[in-house]
C-alpha cells in the first residue's frame, strides 16, 4: 500500500495528541482515524478528515497512557490504505508534593498525590541547593508516594525534584526545604586582653547562621550582637572594660528552625594597681602601702606583705575595690620588707610591687665572749637581731684595740692575736636600714698556754707506764694531771705538780690495756687546752691454741684461752704450705674461737693466734690440721670399649692426697676392686668384668686421717649379644619360633625387632625374658618374610644386634574344585585365594589311569583358576594345588574328576541262535572304564536286556530273546558319572527253523 508516513506527538499537552501524516501520491477522497488503548483493539475514539487534511487531534486522553491508532485513506476507485502508529501521552506531575525535617537535622521526608492517568515509575532527585550538587538519585515504583532522605547535611536547604516517568516522558515538579540545625558544642569564653574576650566552638558545621550575643553583667546591658554564616569557630569581642563579667549566648538557625545553643561566661583581665608604696608609719613596728586605682573594675585587692629579700609572704588583706592605701603593724623590728597589690577580677589578677622598706632595729641578746681554749684568740658570738648587719668592737682596759662591721646572718667573730691570760671588753650593736640599736656589752679572758711534748711509754712493762713532757711557756703556774682507763673511761689516778716536774710513773696497772694521760698548764681562773698521751701495758701470749675439722660446711675451727689482762683483738694467720693464699682474720677481745670457712678440700694448715693490745702484739705457738675432701662430682661410669670393662671418670673438687676407687657388685654390696689412683687422675677403666652385669662405684677421697665418699654411681658392662640364631616356622599357626643360645655375661632380658618385608610401618618390638633362649612369633601373616632382630639388654645399653630373616608357612588354597565342562579333554580346575603371600603356586593333576602321566603348573601368586587341556579320554583325574614360599609349602586337599569318554566304534550286531543277540564294538582310543549295553524290542519299545561290563569287554551276547524278534541295541562307554553312547543299531534275532535246519 501507500505510506503515509504517520507521526504523532503531544506538543507538551497530557491529555491530547496530534497526529500528522503526508498525503499519499494522487491525493485521497478522505481519511478515516481510529483510536483504542495498546493491546485492547477497541476504539475509544474515532474521526474522520477530508481531502487535502494531514493532521489530527485527539482529545480528552488519559496522561502517561499508551495508544494505538490507525489511519485508514480512501483513495480513488473505493481503494483504501491503512497504516498504524503507537504513541503514548506524556505524564501528569505528582500533586501536593511536601518535603519535611520533622525537626530532623540529618533526614527529609517527602510525601506526594499520585499524578493523574498512567506512569511507570517516580524519579527523584534530591539537590543541595548552596552546592547545586545533586546529592541522592533514587527510582521508586508507580505506587510509591513516600521516601526518605537519611544522612543529609544539619542546617541546610535541599531542593527536591519528583518526575512522573512515562516511556520517553516526564512531568516534574520541585520544593526546596531546610534541615534542622544542630547547636555547636564545647563554647568557650576566655579573656585576650584586659579589654578583649575570645569565643570560640566546635561543630560550626551544622548551621545556616549562628547569633552571638555577650551581655555585662555588671550593668545588665548587652554589650554586642554578631550574626556569623556556617563554619564560623571563634570570633574576639573588642573594646570591653577591664575586670567585667561577661556572658555570652549563642544559638543556631537554619530557614526557619532555630536552636538555642550553649551559654558560658568569662572575666577580662583586670588593670594592676600604680605607683605602689611603702612606708614607716607613725607607730613603731609599723608600715603603710599606698596604690592608685586603675582604669576599669575589679572584685577587690589582695595586699600581700612580703618579708626578706626573696619576697616570702607574710600577711594577707583583702581590701574593696576602691580603697588606695593599708597599715601592717606590728612588725618584726629591723625587717625589711615590700608590698605587693594585686587587683582581683573573678579568676584573673593583676599585681604591682612596692620598692622595699626598712622597720627600726633591736640590739643582739645572749652575747658572749669565749676564748675557746685558745690564748691568742677570743670568740664573741651573740643571738640572731633582725637588721642588714651589726657594728663590733673589743677593747683591753678601755683602749680601743679592733672596730668591725658584719653583715646579716653572722651571729659571731673571732679575734685573733691577742695576748695569753688578758682581759678584754666586748661590744656588739645592730643595724637595720638607716637604724642602728644600742649596743650590748661582756667581758673575758685569753686562755693560758698549754704544756709541750707529753708521751707516755710502757717500755715492755706489763703493769707500768711512764709520763714524760716539756715544760709550757710563760703564763703556767702548775700543772694538774688525770690517767684514765681509755676504753671504760674510769678514772685512775691524779696528780697536780709544780712547773719544775718533767716526769711521772704510774704502777701496779693492768696488762694489755690502755691508758690515757691528761694535763693541762693553770694561769689565773683558767686551764690551758688539755694535752693527752695515751699507751697500752704490754699484753700476754693466748694459752691452748687449737684447730679442729668441721665437715659440714667445710672449714677449720679454731680455739684458745685468753690470758690475764685486756686483749683488743685477736689476730690469727691460717696458711698452708701446699696453698698460695693465707687468711688473716682479727676477732674481738671476748672471742676465744673462729671457724674458717671456705677453705680449700683436703689441705693441710697452719694456725697462729696472735693478742694484740693497741699496737703491741704477743703470739701463741702453732696448731695444724687437715680439712675434709671434697667428694668427687660428676662420677660417672660408662661402658668400655668392650663388654668386659668400665670406663669411670670423675670431676676433680680439689684437695686430698689420693683416691680410691671401689668397685662392687651392684645386688651384693661387696667390694670386688679397690683401685688407688693419684690426685690428678680423673678416670680409670676397669677390666676383665662380666659382660651386662650391674656395678656400683664409690671413689674415696682422702686428705691426712680423713676420707670423703662420692656420691655411688650405677653402671653396666655391655651384654654380649645371643648366639647361634635361628628362625623355624611354626606349621600349625602362622607364627615362627626363634632360637638362640645364651652368651657369657649376664643381662636384663632379650630385645627382639620384627619387621615385615617391604613394608614402611615401624619394627614390632617384644620383650624375652633374660634365661629365655626362644620366643615364638605369632599373629603373623601367612607366607610372609620378616627380618628379626635381638640384642641382650642390660640396664641402658644393648648388645649388637643378631639379625636373622624368616619366613612363615604360606597357607594352603581351599575351596578347590575340579569341574568336567562338558568335555572329554579338558578340566577346570579354580579355588579361593588363601591369606597371606606366596612365591606362586604350583599346580599338579594327576592321571589315575593305569598308563597316564601327571601334569605340573607353576602359576602366579594372585591365580584362582586354570584349565587342563588335551586330556585322555574317559580317565580320572586328581589335581593338588600347593601354594609355595621359600621352601615352604602348604597343600590343598586333592579333588578328582572324569573326563568324559568316547562312545565305541563298529558295533555290529548278529543272531547266533534263535533267542541270542550278539553286539561287538570297538574301543577308540584307550577305552572307557566300562560299558553298559541296552537291548530294547523295537516293536513293543520294551527293554528286553541290560548288562554292564568292564573297560576290557569287546561284546556280549543277549540270550532268552524271542526268535524272528527284531531288537535295538545301543552300547554306552562309562568314565564315572559320565558316559557317551553309540546310535542305536537293531537286528533280527533268528527264527526256530533257520535254527533247526
Amino acid at each position: 500500500g501507500t505510506l503515509l508516513n504517520l507521526s504523532v506527538s503531544g506538543h507538551g499537552r497530557s491529555d491530547s495528541l496530534l497526529l500528522s501524516w503526508d498525503e499519499p501520491e494522487g491525493g485521497a477522497e478522505g481519511y478515516s482515524l481510529a483510536l483504542s488503548s495498546l493491546g485492547s483493539g477497541t476504539p475509544l475514539q474515532n474521526g474522520s478528515a477530508g481531502p487535502n487534511i494531514t493532521s489530527f487531534w485527539f482529545h480528552g486522553l488519559t496522561p502517561g497512557m499508551r495508544y494505538e491508532i490507525e489511519v485508514t485513506a480512501t483513495l480513488a476507485c473505493t481503494e483504501t490504505t491503512s497504516q498504524t502508529v503507537t504513541a503514548q501521552t506524556s505524564p501528569s506531575p505528582v500533586r501536593n508534593l511536601s518535603l519535611s525535617s520533622s525537626g530532623s537535622s540529618a533526614t527529609l521526608h517527602a510525601s506526594w498525590a499520585h499524578a493523574d492517568g498512567q506512569r511507570d515509575g517516580y524519579h527523584l532527585a534530591l539537590y543541595h541547593s548552596d552546592s547545586q550538587t545533586l546529592v541522592r538519585n533514587a527510582s521508586v515504583l508507580p505506587n510509591a508516594s513516600t521516601f526518605l532522605f537519611d544522612g543529609l547535611l544539619a542546617g541546610s536547604e535541599y531542593a527536591l525534584k519528583v518526575s512522573t516517568l512515562a516511556g520517553s516522558s516526564q512531568a516534574s515538579t520541585s520544593i526546596h526545604q531546610w534541615t534542622a540545625p544542630t547547636v555547636p558544642t564545647q563554647l568557650r569564653l576566655s579573656p585576650g586582653s584586659s579589654t578583649s574576650l575570645v569565643a570560640s566552638w566546635a561543630g560550626a558545621a551544622g548551621a545556616a547562621w549562628l547569633h552571638l550575643a555577650l551581655h555585662n553583667l555588671l550593668t545588665q546591658t548587652v554589650t554586642t550582637t554578631l550574626s556569623a554564616r556556617r563554619g564560623l569557630t571563634s570570633y574576639t569581642f573588642q573594646h570591653l572594660h577591664p575586670g567585667t563579667q561577661y556572658w555570652l549566648g549563642l544559638s543556631a538557625t537554619a530557614g526557619p528552625y532555630t536552636a538555642a545553643g550553649p551559654n558560658a561566661t568569662a572575666w577580662t583581665y583586670p588593670l594592676s594597681p600604680g605607683n605602689v608604696t611603702l612606708s614607716s608609719a607613725e607607730e613603731q613596728s609599723s608600715l603603710q602601702a599606698r596604690w592608685s586605682t586603675p582604669a576599669g573594675e575589679r572584685d577587690f585587692y589582695l595586699v600581700t606583705l612580703q618579708e626578706g629579700e626573696d619576697g616570702a609572704p607574710t600577711r594577707n588583706i583583702s581590701v574593696s575595690g576602691d580603697n588606695g592605701h593599708v597599715t601592717f603593724h606590728g612588725l618584726s623590728p629591723g625587717k625589711q620588707y615590700s608590698v605587693q597589690v594585686t587587683a582581683v577580677a573573678g579568676p584573673y589578677r593583676a599585681s604591682a610591687r612596692s620598692t622595699a622598706a626598712w622597720t627600726q632595729p633591736l640590739a643582739p641578746s645572749g652575747v658572749s665572749l669565749s676564748s675557746q681554749g685558745s690564748p691568742y684568740s677570743l670568740l664573741a658570738s651573740w643571738e640572731e637581731a633582725m637588721g642588714e648587719g651589726y657594728v663590733l668592737t673589743l677593747n683591753p682596759m678601755d683602749h680601743l684595740v679592733k672596730n668591725s662591721s658584719l653583715l646579716r646572718g653572722v651571729t659571731s667573730f673571732t679575734y685573733e692575736g691577742l695576748r695569753p691570760g688578758t682581759l678584754y671588753t666586748f661590744e656588739v650593736s645592730t643595724m637595720a636600714g638607716p637604724y642602728t640599736s644600742s649596743p650590748q656589752r661582756i667581758t673575758n679572758w685569753t686562755h693560758p698556754l698549754p704544756l709541750e711534748q707529753l708521751t707516755l711509754s710502757n717500755q715492755g712493762h706489763s703493769t707500768r707506764l711512764q709520763a714524760s713532757w716539756r715544760a709550757a711557756p710563760a703564763g703556767s703556774t702548775g700543772y694538774t694531771g688525770t690517767l684514765w682507763e681509755t676504753k671504760s673511761q674510769e678514772w685512775v689516778r691524779n696528780m697536780t705538780v709544780g712547773n719544775n716536774w718533767t716526769n711521772a710513773t704510774f704502777e701496779d696497772l693492768v696488762p694489755g690495756r690502755q691508758y690515757t694521760l691528761e694535763m693541762a698548764a693553770m694561769a689565773g681562773p683558767y686551764r690551758s687546752p688539755v694535752r693527752s698521751a695515751t699507751d697500752w701495758t704490754y699484753p700476754l701470749a693466748p694459752a691452748g691454741v687449737t684447730l679442729t675439722n668441721t665437715r659440714r660446711p667445710l672449714g677449720l675451727s679454731a680455739f684458745w684461752d685468753k690470758a690475764a689482762g685486756d686483749v683488743d683483738q685477736f689476730h690469727l694467720q691460717l696458711y698452708s704450705k701446699s696453698h698460695p693464699m693465707q687468711r688473716n682474720i682479727s676477732v674481738g677481745p671476748n672471742t676465744h674461737n673462729f671457724t674458717f670457712l671456705g677453705l680449700s678440700p683436703g689441705i693441710q694448715y697452719f694456725l697462729k693466734v696472735t693478742v694484740l693490745a693497741g699496737p703491741y702484739r704477743s703470739s701463741s705457738h702453732f696448731a695444724t690440721e687437715w680439712t675434709y675432701p671434697l667428694s668427687l662430682a660428676n662420677v660417672s661410669v660408662q661402658p668400655g670399649q668392650r663388654p668386659q670393662e668400665l670406663h669411670v671418670s670423675w670431676v676433680e673438687s680439689g684437695g686430698g692426697r689420693d683416691h680410691l676407687v671401689q668397685l662392687s657388685v651392684a645386688e651384693s654390696l661387696s667390694i670386688i676392686r679397690n683401685v688407688s689412683v693419684p690426685r690428678g687422675v680423673t678416670q680409670l677403666d676397669l677390666e676383665g668384668l662380666v659382660p651386662g652385669s650391674r656395678y656400683r662405684v664409690e671413689i674415696i677421697s682422702q686428705a691426712g686421717p680423713h676420707r670423703t665418699s662420692s656420691q655411688t654411681a650405677i653402671g653396666y658392662t655391655v651384654p654380649l649379644p645371643p648366639l647361634s640364631l635361628s628362625t623355624s616356622p611354626v606349621s600349625t599357626a602362622w607364627a615362627l619360633a626363634v632360637h638362640w643360645e645364651t652368651p657369657p655375661g649376664q643381662r636384663d632380658r632379650y630385645l627382639l625387632g620384627l619387621h615385615k618385608e617391604g613394608s614402611s610401618a615401624p619394627a614390632r618390638n617384644l620383650e624375652a625374658g633374660k634365661d629365655s633362649t626362644n620366643v615364638t612369633l605369632a599373629q603373623l601373616e601367612p607366607g610372609t618374610c620378616y627380618l628379626v632382630g635381638i640384642w641382650a639388654v642390660a640396664g641402658p645399653y644393648r648388645s649388637l644386634p643378631k639379625n636373622i630373616t624368616g619366613c612363615t608357612v604360606p597357607a594352603a588354597p581351599t575351596n578347590l574344585s575340579l569341574t568336567n565342562p562338558g568335555s572329554s579333554s579338558e578340566l577346570y580346575t579354580c579355588w579361593n585365594k588363601p591369606p597371606g603371600r606366596r612365591d606362586h603356586y604350583r599346580i599338579i593333576l594327576y592321571s589315575l589311569s593305569a598308563q597316564g602321566r601327571d601334569r605340573v603348573q607353576t602359576l602366579s601368586p594372585d591365580a584362582q583358576n586354570f584349565t587342563w587341556t588335551h586330556l585322555e579320554a574317559g580317565s580320572r583325574f586328581a589335581v593338588q594345588v600347593i601354594a609355595v614360599k621359600g621352601s615352604f609349602e602348604a597343600s590343598s586337599t586333592n579333588v578328582t574328576q572324569w573326563t568324559h569318554p568316547l562312545a565305541p566304534a563298529n558295533l555290529t550286531l548278529a543272531s547266533p541262535a534263535a533267542s541270542a543277540l550278539q553286539a561287538s564294538w570297538a574301543a577308540v582310543g584307550r577305552g572307557a572304564e566300562g560299558y553298559v549295553v541296552d537291548v530294547y524290542d523295537t516293536a513293543s519299545r520294551s527293554h528286553a536286556g541290560h548288562m554292564v561290563l568292564g573297560g576290557d569287554a569287546r561284546s556280549h551276547v543277549f540270550r532268552n530273546l524271542s526268535p524272528g524278534t527284531r531288537y535295538g541295541v545301543a552300547v554306552r562307554s562309562t568314565a564315572g558319572p559320565f558316559h557317551t553312547s553309540t546310535p542305536n543299531l537293531t537286528h533280527c534275532t533268528r527264527e526256530y527253523d533257520a535254527v533247526l535246519a
